[in-house]
């Protein structure tokens, strides 16, 4: 089981890390382009949730984010055993939220860095950072899991 806490852990590290290499190597708003013009590393700061969505809420990203963290633990050790994608997937979420819940709690803002423009619709995608990217593969692991569950207990009872 420590192997599953070690990605939560190394997703917390490596969040945590590039935020301090931006906030000490970059002005905010500062862009340095990686693949001109579709991915850069952009310094920004977001005091609310996804999209700047619930700006300024502290008090409710607190409370959520504790209670969700809460959540996931509870339901690795309930229902992860046997699931190692289930596992994967609720380690992932967990770093990424501990992630962006370390920014809150100690600068009352998230540092947010990584720009992406997605060529083909000509859409500019939100700035995120490793902890976002980490709750999102997360959430893709964890929809995969239960179609897989889903059709895995259809076979069971066919």
């Amino acid at each position: 089981m420590w192997i599953y806490y070690a990605i939560a852990g190394v997703v917390i590290l490596l969040d945590q890390w590039t935020k301090w290499l931006v906030v000490n190597n970059m002005q905010l708003g500062e862009r340095i382009s990686i693949i001109d013009p579709y991915v850069a590393f952009f310094s920004h700061r977001n005091s609310g949730a996804a999209w700047g969505m619930l700006e300024g809420q502290m008090w409710l990203f607190y409370i959520v984010t504790v209670i969700v963290i809460v959540g996931i633990i509870y339901y690795f050790h309930k229902e992860a055993k046997g699931h190692p994608l289930f596992g994967v997937s609720l380690m992932l979420l967990l770093g990424g939220a501990i992630g962006n819940f370390i920014d809150r709690v100690l600068s009352g803002e998230v540092v947010d860095f990584i720009s992406v423009l997605i060529p083909v619709i000509r859409y500019d995608f939100p700035i995120f950072n490793i902890a976002d990217a980490a709750l999102t593969i997360g959430v893709c692991l964890l929809v995969i899991h239960i179609f897989v569950d889903e059709k895995k207990n259809k076979k069971k009872v066919a």
